[in-house]
């Protein structure tokens, strides 16, 4: 049996749906099980992993656990230990690849994701483990607001142009995740985990419309209207700066790129693929 942490999310759902395709057991621990649209023959249960008793139960037989770094918030040392009394064996954590930056560099954080907490947790709980440091997602696009923008209209309006990312198909985490957790051949390692390309912000935004077919461009917004903006639409104070102030220090500098994707799994997805099986959300 494993057990998935944040299994609703970006890469919870694609890892619970590999899992159940290749036969294996699949516990999914949600907050709202009335609304979770898993497969079926997964085990759906109700659970909160931020408040490790309330999953308690859950890990009664469970193998292996993934452990998601915003799912378990600051609870991952309490859940890694619990795992651990439970029967547990090991843990596979999602991390970033910019664990060792400064935390108040770190964006994510702001929006409560804990990489570092959920990688030492796994790392000090005595039991086998693997942390996944991922680069930026490719669904960060939709997250920002690409979409809706890119319906309306040809240009993506937005900060540093030159910003670079290698952006990481959510399927290639979920399918290195399911290594990880199936496997032996990862263990106690922390996977640097990057898509094939360091790309633009205008770069990314070009793709897309190669891919739907229309000639889009990424136009430059000063840092300060884009500030405004997204604080304006909702978005935590620290979680705005701390980005911006990550966007303007690496402006022309190429994004990290590693080859583990391809090592592990034989192929990695590269943007435009992801942007092609997206591409509904682009067009209107």
């Amino acid at each position: 049996m494993i057990l998935v942490t944040g299994a609703t999310g970006t890469v919870g759902r694609p890892l619970v749906e590999l899992l159940a395709t290749q036969g294996v057991q699949v516990r999914a621990v949600t907050r709202s099980p009335e609304s979770a649209t898993l497969p079926a023959g997964v085990e759906v249960v109700a659970g909160d992993p931020a408040w490790p008793d309330t999953v308690a139960d859950a890990l009664d037989g469970v193998a292996a656990a993934f452990l998601h770094p915003r799912a378990v918030g600051d609870a991952a040392f309490d859940f890694a230990e619990l795992a651990g009394k439970r029967g547990v064996r090991r843990l596979v954590a999602l991390s970033a690849i910019n664990i060792d930056d400064p935390l108040a560099a770190q964006p994510s954080r702001f929006r409560g994701d804990r990489n570092k907490e959920a990688e030492q947790a796994v790392a000090d709980s005595g039991l086998e483990w693997v942390s996944l440091r991922a680069s930026s997602f490719a669904s960060n696009v939709v997250q920002s607001g690409w979409d809706a923008q890119i319906r309306a209209g040809d240009v993506v309006r937005g900060p540093f142009a030159e910003f670079a990312e290698s952006p990481l198909h959510e399927r290639d985490i979920a399918a290195v995740a399911a290594h990880a957790l199936l496997t032996d051949d990862l263990l106690s390692r922390r996977v640097e985990l990057t898509g094939p390309q360091s790309l633009t912000h205008a770069d990314m935004v070009r793709i897309i419309g190669e891919v739907i077919g229309r000639p889009l461009r990424y136009e430059e917004v000063p840092a300060a209207v884009v500030r405004q903006g997204m604080v304006a639409r909702g978005f935590p104070e620290d979680f705005v700066d701390s980005l911006l102030t990550r966007y303007a220090d690496g402006v022309g500098q190429p994004a990290p790129v590693t080859n583990d994707v391809e090592k592990i799994l034989g192929s990695t997805r590269n943007f435009a693929e992801w942007a092609a099986e997206h591409a509904a959300a682009f067009r209107n």
